[in-house]
């Protein structure tokens, strides 16, 4: 069977005769996803190349151990540079023009391309978090009208990307992080108010490329499952299984929801406990994954940044390895 039917399979319930795996250090272990960044190039400079400006004009800083860093200068923290501001041309050649040797590469994989910073985070990039969330209340019609600006760009750049490369791209990689350690930052009904039918609108064309929509979002965001999944969400990267509660989430959503994760990246990986990251892996096998498939693996892919070592990573996608056939062999046993 291909690898692309294997993730394919795992994200629609249908029964994969493994485990899929996103990862490409781990030689022994399968690499099973083609992960394409291309399309988050910025003509200013890509942001993990300590780029001080993206396109946007949101400027960033980073620290010495290289990392994604942050934006320290939002272009519409004042409102009245609003009337003035365009964002970037959605199908500019250059957030494009590499894609197609990355393609090249993916043989039997299946594609995903990734598209950074969404609907809250590039929202907070462009008028600074604070302000952001006291102007939900202060302000909606204007954080309604930057929304619906960022909505459009992302619209017609996927729009633009479907046009390029069609059926060769088989999922769409979203970020917008939700929560932090204790919650989500806003109220489940200022999601609603907000949020709820734009992030549909992005389903719905994702969809309608035929693609999946994969969503990245960091923090415990468990009261925001059921809208990813009532919005029809296919796959979610959430990658500190610890802060959900490994067995609590599972008892909510797995078999609704695919779940693309690794063990917790900032309680497990970090300890570079070996017996402790081995004994997480057999707990999310268990309980976020079903016969019929739901779970992928996940390559957090930067030790430096999250204080791990590679023996801690490898060992992690072994032991996942270890159980690829977890449902088969509990089965024939």
């Amino acid at each position: 069977m291909q690898r692309r039917e294997i993730v394919t399979r795992a994200i629609e319930f249908r029964s994969p005769p493994r485990l899929p795996f996103w990862q490409a250090i781990v030689p022994d272990v399968p690499n099973d996803v083609c992960d394409c960044w291309e399309m988050d190039r910025a003509q200013r400079g890509w942001f993990f190349d300590r780029a001080l400006e993206d396109d946007w004009g949101c400027g960033w800083k980073t620290t010495e151990v290289r990392n994604m860093g942050q934006v320290v200068h939002h272009p519409l923290k004042d409102w009245a540079r609003l009337d003035g501001y365009r964002p970037p041309d959605p199908r500019d050649p250059f957030y494009f023009e590499r894609i197609e040797d990355a393609l090249g590469g993916a043989g039997d994989r299946y594609v995903v391309v990734t598209c950074h910073f969404n609907l809250i985070e590039r929202l907070y990039m462009l008028h600074g978090f604070t302000e952001a969330l006291a102007d939900f209340h202060l302000e909606p019609a204007r954080i309604e009208r930057l929304l619906e600006m960022i909505l459009e760009f992302k619209l017609e750049m996927l729009d633009e990307l479907h046009g390029r490369f069609g059926d060769r791209i088989d999922g769409v990689f979203f970020t917008d992080d939700w929560g932090t350690q204790q919650g989500t930052f806003i109220s489940g009904k200022m999601f609603e108010d907000f949020f709820l039918d734009r992030y549909r609108r992005m389903v719905e064309k994702v969809h309608g490329c035929g693609w999946h929509f994969l969503l990245h979002s960091c923090g415990k965001v468990n009261e925001f499952v059921p809208y990813f999944i009532d919005l029809g969400v296919d796959v979610l990267n959430l990658q500190q299984p610890r802060a959900y509660g490994i067995e609590e989430l599972g008892r909510r959503f797995a078999g609704k929801v695919c779940f693309l994760t690794t063990a917790d990246i900032q309680a497990t990986m970090p300890t570079g406990d070996l017996e402790k990251i081995s004994e997480e892996v057999q707990l999310l096998v268990e309980n976020w994954s079903t016969p019929r498939g739901g779970l992928i693996v996940f390559n957090y892919g930067f030790d430096e940044v999250i204080g791990t070592t590679a023996e801690a990573t490898q060992r992690m996608f072994r032991r996942f390895g270890q159980l690829a056939r977890y449902w088969e062999d509990r089965t024939t046993a």
